[in-house]
Formats: C-alpha cells, sequence, structure tokens
C-alpha cells in the first residue's frame, strides 16, 4: 500500500536545471582539462577516473556520461548520431534560422581566407553562433513539452549566446570589416534569432505558469 502521505516528485523548474547545468559545465571542463593532459599516457582512463574520483563509482550513467563527452573529440560523431528526434528540432524554424546563420557565416569565411576568419571578432561570432544552435537543439529536443524547465533553462543560454553574438556583430559593423550590406543582414538575423528566442521563453514560462502554478 502506498504512503498516503508520500509527497509528489518534485518537477524542475528552470533554476532547478541551471544548476544542474552548472555543476555539468564544471565537470566538463574539469573532463576535458585531466584528457588533455593525459591524452597521450597508456593509462589515461584510469588517471582521469581517478582524479575525477570515479574509481569504483563508474556506474552506466557515468560511463555513458563519459562517452558523450569523448564523442565531441571523434571527427563526426555528431553526424552520426543524428536520430528522428534530431530531425525533429531540425525542422523548427527558431533553429532552422540559427542554422541557417552558421551556414552563412561558413560561406563567408570560406570566401574571404583564414586570415579573415581568424580575426578575433569573426571568432567569437563563429563561437557564439554554434552555441546559440547547440543550445536551441537542446532546448526544442523536449515537442512534448514534458521538461518546460530544461526548456527554458538552454533557452536562456541560447539567449546569452545570441547577445554576445550581436555585441562582436555592432563591433564588427563599428570597425567596417563587413561591408554596409553583409553587416545589416548579419544584425538583422541575430535578431530575429533572438526575438525568436525571448518569445519561446516566454510562451514556455506561461505554460509553465498554468501548469505548476495555477
Amino acid at each position: 500500500m502506498s504512503d498516503e502521505h508520500e509527497q509528489p516528485e518534485k518537477v524542475w523548474d528552470e533554476y532547478d536545471w541551471e544548476r544542474f547545468l552548472q555543476q555539468q559545465d564544471q565537470k566538463a571542463d574539469r573532463y576535458l582539462e585531466l584528457w588533455e593532459r593525459y591524452t597521450d599516457h597508456p593509462e589515461r582512463d584510469e588517471m582521469v577516473a581517478q582524479e575525477m574520483g570515479w574509481l569504483g563509482l563508474m556506474d552506466e550513467d557515468t560511463k555513458a556520461w563519459l562517452e558523450e563527452v569523448d564523442a565531441e573529440f571523434r571527427d563526426g560523431s555528431e553526424e552520426d548520431a543524428c536520430s528522428e528526434e534530431d530531425e525533429q528540432f531540425e525542422a523548427h524554424p527558431l533553429y532552422r534560422l540559427s542554422f541557417e546563420l552558421t551556414i552563412w557565416l561558413d560561406d563567408l569565411f570560406e570566401e574571404k581566407g583564414d586570415e579573415f576568419a581568424r580575426h578575433p571578432l569573426f571568432l567569437q561570432l563563429s563561437e557564439q553562433t554554434c552555441v546559440m544552435g547547440g543550445k536551441l537543439a537542446a532546448a526544442l529536443s523536449d515537442p512534448d513539452g514534458g521538461e518546460l524547465g530544461m526548456t527554458i533553462a538552454y533557452l536562456k543560454r541560447a539567449l546569452r549566446a545570441v547577445t554576445l553574438g550581436l555585441n562582436a556583430a555592432a563591433q564588427v559593423q563599428k570597425d567596417r570589416l563587413l561591408g554596409r550590406t553583409r553587416s545589416l543582414y548579419l544584425k538583422k538575423h541575430l535578431f530575429q534569432v533572438r526575438d525568436g528566442i525571448v518569445e519561446l521563453m516566454g510562451e514556455s514560462r506561461a505554460e509553465w505558469r498554468r501548469r505548476y502554478e495555477s
């Protein structure tokens, strides 16, 4: 017989998810630091596990997380891991808008050459555009809305990336590193993504309140 006083499981809100993601970021940063330090050592995995405090704790969840982080270092791993869920977020208009900007920047760098692409402002644009796309993919990977807190937390991270991208784009325009037409296109595209993120965040928060605060 179930305990009539048993409390229902707490549903994580955006702040719970943000704390969790920050912890995962710290763990990933530490792991990548150790991975680079011991990358050529014959006992790399054991040494990394020891410093991460994983010896004797290598359960299936830890192994799965480890494999996921390692996959980032294998060429083509993300493309090979495509699934039906990936296709769902890839079809979302907001993700497609972000992806179009990524392709546009890739084409621009190919046209202008390596020296252009290595400029600090364009490196920042490229980096933040990739982060923006990755966070949007994570936010849109729950089409049924079962984890609204997670969706909002990832949207906040995507918004931060697009804001940093807009700062870089404004400096690019100020320094006249691109022609007027391309500078305006870049800023317009980033603003469109930003507005889409803000709108989706508002919708997700309204749905959260409807579900859990009414």
